[in-house]
C-alpha cells in the first residue's frame, strides 16, 4: 500500500432537518473545489432552539484529502 499524505480543512455545515444532512451538505459543497476526499471527523455539534424544539443543526468537521503526486 502506498504512503499517503493528507491535508485537512475545517468546515461547518448546517441543516434544519438533521445532523446527517449538515455533514453531507458540507462534504458536497467541499467536493466542488477539493478532490481526493478521504475522511471526515466531527469536531463540534451545535443546534438552535426555537419554541422548545431543535430548529437548526450546525456540525463542524475536519475533512481530509490526499495531496496530488
Amino acid at each position: 500500500m502506498p504512503e499517503h499524505v493528507y491535508k485537512s480543512v475545517e468546515l461547518t455545515g448546517s441543516s434544519p432537518s438533521s445532523v446527517e444532512d449538515a455533514v453531507n451538505g458540507a462534504i458536497a459543497r467541499a467536493s466542488k473545489t477539493l478532490h481526493n476526499l478521504r475522511w471526515f471527523e466531527v469536531t463540534n455539534l451545535r443546534g438552535v432552539i426555537e419554541g422548545s424544539r431543535v430548529a437548526h443543526w450546525q456540525v463542524t468537521l475536519k475533512l481530509g484529502f490526499t495531496l496530488d503526486e
